[in-house]
């Protein structure tokens, strides 16, 4: 009989394999997944910044003020999404995420033109994206350069523009300021969905939920009892996080503390949501660890975290509006960031509402299923 340090070798490795083979969902997983995810986001992601939002304010609107906007259109940087009718509209459509630049265009503007041939513009740019930011300041920087540049040497007879970037909301461009409040999405979509797909899985396995299926207790009201704790430990976690932002990175808040926490409310609800229908088709705490990172993933690729949706594909651009993420960033950032208000940010916890209860009635159909069965 052999003996050594590498006895039951080959029958070790022939048990695994025939394991690997008939545990079809962790092949998946491994070879699968990553592929698609490669794919998907090879074409998904581009770095290069183009079609920013943007919103006029021309207050001028003569053919040399069309003129002007006509050089933001064909730079590939600059979409204008509406014109704003007063200074209060065009900071609103900032302020609510709508919109990346607003353009300022002066009633004197034509004026300034014909008596000094040059004439200021105001460039109003969102820099709670920094990526965006940069782009959106140099280029507009550039199309005013090449206006005086070109009348200096006489290459064209058109006037020169003076383009005044102003960087809002976040002037010093600190990395901080950027990442961690869009971090909150993803972090606590974690915590939630994840504690919950994992715990109810763990019961699942016990043997002790399919006591709960045979009490009288109803669907909504078992799925209700699963999910209230959890909600709470979402907003304790919240909290925390605000509180290390505030005073461990120095994040100024220029929104309200209260407001974060009541719209995070839906978006604490979707993700719970999630977590429970994750934990009614995962089988095993393994599958249910795996379901929920294929959630996060979209959530810090495709919700605006990191990358811009604008330089998105349309069929990827059109996805994100799937992804709750794309809304708590938005309403995150809106308020640390931008000092927005309920009236900037209510469409966006509304979405999140009709998601969250959505989901937890299809949570609740299919927990409904599972105590037929029983």
């Amino acid at each position: 009989m052999r003996s050594g340090p590498f006895r039951g070798l080959r029958a070790v490795l022939y048990k695994e394999f025939l394991h690997m083979r008939r545990d079809r969902m962790a092949i998946f997983f491994a070879l699968l997944i990553p592929l698609g995810q490669m794919i998907v986001l090879g074409f998904a992601i581009d770095t290069n910044i183009r079609n920013i939002n943007t919103v006029v304010f021309n207050q001028d609107n003569t053919q040399a003020s069309r003129e002007l906007l006509d050089r933001f259109r064909n730079s590939d940087t600059f979409h204008i999404v509406a014109f704003a009718q007063s200074d209060k509209e065009l900071n609103d459509w900032i302020i609510s995420g709508r919109a990346r630049v607003g353009v300022k265009i002066p009633v004197d503007y034509s004026d300034q033109l014909l008596r000094r041939g040059t004439a200021q513009v105001l460039v109003l740019i969102d820099g709670s994206d920094s990526s965006v930011a940069g782009t959106a300041l140099n280029v507009s920087t550039a199309i005013g350069l090449d206006e005086s540049l070109r009348r200096v040497v006489g290459v064209s007879p058109r006037f020169a523009v003076d383009v005044r970037p102003k960087l809002l909301f976040n002037p010093d461009s600190r990395s901080p300021n950027f990442f961690l409040p869009g971090l909150l999405a993803v972090l606590l979509l974690f915590v939630t969905t994840f504690l919950t797909a994992v715990s109810i899985v763990r019961e699942k396995e016990k043997g002790t939920l399919e006591q709960l299926f045979v009490t009288p207790v109803k669907p909504m009201g078992l799925l209700l009892g699963k999910l209230l704790p959890y909600l709470g430990t979402g907003i304790i976690a919240l909290l925390g996080m605000l509180v290390f932002m505030r005073f461990a990175f120095q994040i100024p808040f220029a929104g309200s503390v209260w407001l974060i926490v009541l719209l995070s409310l839906p978006y604490l609800f979707v993700n719970l949501s999630l977590g429970l229908i994750i934990s009614s088709i995962a089988g095993s705490q393994s599958e249910a660890i795996q379901r929920s990172v294929m959630i996060i993933l979209p959530t810090i690729f495709f919700s605006g975290y990191i990358f811009p949706r604008e330089t998105m594909p349309l069929v990827f651009y059109l996805f994100s509006f799937l992804v709750p993420g794309t809304y708590y960033v938005n309403i995150s950032r809106g308020i640390i960031l931008r000092g927005a208000g309920f009236e900037h940010l209510w469409t966006d916890g509304l979405v999140l509402l009709i998601m969250g209860v959505f989901l937890l009635f299809v949570a609740a159909r299919r927990f409904r299923n599972k105590i037929i069965a029983v």
